[in-house]
């Protein structure tokens, strides 16, 4: 599957609706307004009315089909947004102009965010085009430097958003520096012990593989020439499970400015999925990140 194969599976299930928290920033309507177009998704735009309207008219935007609810204070707008994710208004739940610290502090709300009690992680998809499947990378930008517990639940955040994307039994890898585990780099170490914790029933639905360094996880003439075919994972890696923040935001960077791909991203482990995209999101990755909530929101 790639991310057209998503676009036309949310367009299946039918349209979701995201609230959008804070939404007078013009790149998140311009992506409202396409997803709309598009078949994804419909829009509820909390925030500043009167400078909703006013960006809105500068794009040629007609706002006769969504909903407004006027509500200036950014704080204020996000908590407004996520209750109505909180009470099942709304499929999904979106960042617009609200700084990240209080759009996170509305989702992480006791009485009204989109608690769990699972830990939060964020999920990258990419579609490169010289990988013939979906690849998902976890975490490159929420969790900082997760223990193996961490880890376990970064795991069981990702294998849903795997199955969404029709990936039944994902494989995955956590990566390393090398594919062989080492005492003096606890990344291997961790490695291992996600994979005997696979093998022991205690995480499930999907495939461990561990510890890989990345060539054999997306390589399959790496994996090849490095004699490593008795492996559980040859190249054909779903998930890249990354041992630090560094790790991952690196890789992510570097696909993004260095290939041409698509891409889309969502936080996890909340009641409902969470777009949480930078300023310096393309437009296509903003509207990706909405149809993948949409297409997880079907899922769940």
């Amino acid at each position: 599957m790639k991310f057209d194969d998503i676009i036309a599976k949310v367009q299946e299930c039918g349209k979701k609706t995201v609230a959008v928290a804070a939404a007078q920033d013009s790149a998140v309507l311009e992506a409202v307004r396409e997803a709309k177009k598009r078949g994804i998704a419909d829009a509820i735009l909390v925030g500043d009315e009167p400078k909703i309207r006013e960006i809105a008219a500068s794009l040629e935007m007609d706002l006769t089909d969504y909903e407004i609810i006027h509500e200036p204070d950014m704080a204020q707008a996000a908590l407004t947004a996520v209750k109505l994710a909180h009470d099942g208004k709304v499929d999904m739940y979106m960042k617009g102009l609200v700084d990240t610290k209080n759009f996170l502090k509305s989702v992480l709300d006791k009485e009204v965010g989109l608690r769990t009690g699972n830990p939060l992680s964020h999920v990258a998809v990419f579609d490169i085009p010289s990988i013939d499947h979906l690849l998902f990378l976890t975490d490159v930008a929420f969790m900082t430097y997760p223990t193996l517990e961490d880890k376990v639940n970064i795991i069981n955040n990702t294998v849903p958003v795997c199955k969404a994307c029709g990936v039944d039994m994902p494989k995955v890898a956590p990566l390393a520096a090398v594919e062989v585990v080492n005492p003096k780099m606890p990344a291997t170490v961790e490695a291992a012990e996600l994979m005997k914790m696979n093998e022991e029933g205690q995480i499930t639905d999907c495939i461990v593989d561990g510890p890989l360094s990345l060539d054999l996880a997306i390589d399959p003439e790496a994996a090849l020439h490095k004699g490593a075919t008795d492996r559980k994972i040859q190249g054909d890696a779903d998930v890249l499970l990354f041992p630090d923040i560094h790790a991952g935001n690196l890789v992510y960077k570097a696909i993004v400015h260095m290939t041409d791909m698509k891409n889309g991203c969502i936080l996890t482990g909340t009641k409902v999925p969470v777009i949480l995209t930078s300023r310096s999101d393309s437009f296509e990755t903003k509207v990706n990140s909405i149809a993948l909530a949409a297409v997880v929101a079907s899922n769940q």
